[in-house]
């Protein structure tokens, strides 16, 4: 049987296996079209974080322009998102830079996790700009929702969020991590301890 404690070197690498999930799901938000979608038929609205896309009823062809074109709250969202998301790769580098060598430096770790909470504040800034000054500043056509590719910006958020608190709490297990406590038994026999009886 194999048990995987906090001194297992191997279970040292799912944090930034989760760093890297993130980046998964802040590519696929910064590039899915999903953002804004029609939300019943017919569907005639879908936007991304860099285009708006429109179509009539009978129509196959979808119409696109630009969000950046639309001002100072496009550009701001969109920035702010792939400012939070470069971070979040630099964020990647290190983690894999902090735990592949052998001495662990506790201090560059909770670094890292000071990062994160960066990366968290710049995608949560976005993400809450983009449906505001959307609905604001863009016409829409009929019912539409926020869809797929914005939930996988949050979902990126909220597993940043996680790995910056683990980050910056790690430093404080820092000899269990390593494996530097000796195991604590307790042991009474039956002649020291009657209340035990």
């Amino acid at each position: 049987m194999v048990v995987c404690g906090l001194a297992c070197w191997r279970c040292r690498w799912l944090l930034p296996l989760l760093l890297g999930l993130a980046i998964i799901m802040g590519i696929i938000a910064l590039a899915g079209r999903g953002w804004l979608e029609s939300e019943s038929e017919p569907y005639v609205q879908q936007a991304s974080l860099w285009e708006s896309c429109t179509r009539g009823e009978e129509d196959l062809n979808w119409s696109c322009e630009s969000l950046m074109d639309y001002g100072d709250a496009a550009v701001s969202a969109a920035a702010t998102y792939l400012v939070g998301f470069v971070i979040l790769v630099i964020c990647f580098a290190l983690a894999v830079i902090a735990f592949s060598i052998e001495i662990l430096r506790f201090n560059f770790v909770r670094g890292i996790g000071g990062l994160l909470f960066v990366v968290a504040a710049f995608q949560i800034i976005g993400l809450v700009i983009y449906p505001v000054k959307f609905t604001e500043d863009i016409p829409l056509t009929g019912d539409n929702m926020f869809s797929w590719a914005y939930g996988f910006g949050w979902a990126s958020t909220v597993v940043v969020i996680g790995c910056a608190f683990f980050f910056c709490c790690l430093p404080n297990w820092e000899d269990e991590v390593l494996g530097n406590i000796k195991p604590t038994y307790y042991y009474s026999s039956p002649e020291r301890a009657p209340y035990l009886n």
